[in-house]
């Protein structure tokens, strides 16, 4: 995996996502896709829903591909699967189990 390192004048995201990134102290990983041959950020693992968290699925150190479930969200007696959206390593787990969670809080930090 080849990683790249910007500068936050450089930092090809939005404002409000600059400044939340800045916020939390989490640091932002790019990486070369392999697909299409241009860098992208490896997205934080966010939570889709407002709910509590039932159960992560994931270990920090564990590698997760696109579309593997990470962590398991309660919400309204129903349980709702929160899938990575790129490949990438856990590299933090920002929650835990039973923990209440905002719709777009981070639950897991990939690199």
């Amino acid at each position: 995996m080849q990683l790249l390192n910007v500068s936050w004048d450089t930092l090809d995201c939005t404002p409000a996502r600059r400044d939340a990134i800045r916020q939390t102290g989490h640091s932002v990983c790019w990486r070369r896709s392999s697909k299409t041959k241009g860098w992208h950020s490896v997205p934080d693992v966010e939570a889709h829903i407002t709910g509590t968290v039932w159960k992560i699925e994931v270990a920090v150190g564990d590698t997760v591909e696109e579309g593997d479930t990470v962590v398991i969200l309660e919400s309204m007696k129903m349980e709702m699967p929160v899938e990575a959206e790129d490949s990438g390593v856990v590299k933090e787990i920002v929650c835990s189990e039973g923990q209440a969670v905002s719709e777009g809080d981070t639950l897991v930090v990939l690199e």
